[in-house]
């Protein structure tokens, strides 16, 4: 009698969704800690290249290497694991943060901006660079209204 097989299944058009979480938990904690890919490519006997491919999912992180890379960076290799079993789709957007540089900076200063009218003029300043009509400035929920720039 033939065993069953236990093997997980394959996602069509792209990589895994685990190996997508596991890359962007990866992504996420070297750059908390201010390494380089190449810092860290080092540190694992790769290049920078293998940890873009490794944080975008594209190449799966074996088990030692996920050990390697969790021992580096001074954290659990439970922390570059997904949160539960149950993975959801993660939206295209998410993808696109770890693909494109300077994004995890430009979000850490929007929200650390407390000024709403100043988030407003900076989303508006984004929407207009990339073609898109700038709205008239309404706050968003629970801000107050954006008083015109001096």
């Amino acid at each position: 009698m033939g065993q069953q097989s236990r093997r997980m299944p394959v996602s069509e058009g792209g990589p895994d969704q685990i190996d997508v979480e596991v890359g962007l938990n990866l992504r996420r904690m070297r750059l908390a800690r201010g390494f380089s890919q190449t810092e860290l490519g080092n540190a694992l006997g790769v290049s920078f290249q293998q940890i873009q491919k490794y944080e975008r999912g594209s190449n799966r992180l074996s088990a030692s290497m996920l050990v390697k890379a969790a021992r580096f960076l001074a954290i659990s290799a439970a922390d570059l694991l997904p949160m539960d079993d149950d993975v959801k789709p993660i939206p295209n957007f998410i993808h696109r943060f770890a693909e494109v540089r300077g994004v995890p900076e430009l979000v850490d200063g929007y929200c650390t901006l407390r000024n709403p009218a100043l988030r407003s003029v900076l989303l508006q300043l984004v929407k207009a660079m990339n073609g898109k009509p700038a709205a008239e400035a309404r706050p968003m929920a629970g801000e107050a209204a954006a008083s015109p720039p001096p």
